[in-house]
């Protein structure tokens, strides 16, 4: 079991078997969870914050804080290679293994790289919790027919100027990328 200096352990006993628990960014997760992180960088290569990513039984947890950002809401998704040069356009577009158009609201979608959007308080720091069951850290088959976010060439999150609108192909007339941070399997 791996433990974050200062956080709390919780032993859970289910029936016969026993879940070790640990606080993550304030959420309980299992020792054995496959875990993730991202390092976020602005446009002029400074760094802006970072995002813990843990897997779940049927999803990806992600916390997220960035700062410096504008107040309001931004679009944040996952994109399709795990790269982050000065404008991003390295990271490609979304990562959508099942084709699906745009948009939380959209009923041909959502593509697999849609999140909700997070929003920046008046000082510029963002700190939110998205959850999606279209990605995976693990490819053991438990997140079946999910995007699994460690193939050949990894994935990124990006953080876009403006909120997504859920609709709008390709990207919900989120705007130009303001942040980027490659996904990285965590020890």
């Amino acid at each position: 079991m791996t433990k974050v200096p200062g956080a709390p352990v919780f032993s859970i006993a289910l029936g016969v078997t026993l879940f070790t628990l640990t606080t993550l960014g304030g959420s309980a997760v299992a020792a054995d969870s496959a875990r993730a992180t991202a390092d976020f960088v602005d446009t002029e290569g400074n760094s802006i914050g970072a995002a813990n990513l843990v897997q779940g039984p049927t999803g990806v947890l992600i916390h997220l804080r960035v700062s410096g950002i504008a107040p309001g809401g931004h679009a944040i998704h996952i994109h399709s290679i795990g790269a982050c040069t000065p404008d991003f356009k390295a990271s490609a577009g979304h990562i959508n293994i099942h084709d699906r158009k745009h948009g939380l609201l959209n009923p041909e979608g959502p593509d697999d790289a849609d999140l909700p959007n997070i929003y920046a308080a008046p000082d510029g720091v963002a700190e939110a919790e998205l959850f999606t069951t279209r990605v995976t850290l693990s490819d053991d088959g438990m997140n079946e027919g999910a995007a699994f976010l460690f193939d050949d060439d990894g994935s990124a999150l990006v953080i876009h100027e403006a909120p997504d609108d859920h609709m709008t192909q390709p990207i919900g007339g989120a705007g130009g990328r303001i942040a980027c941070g490659v996904i990285i399997a965590a020890e």
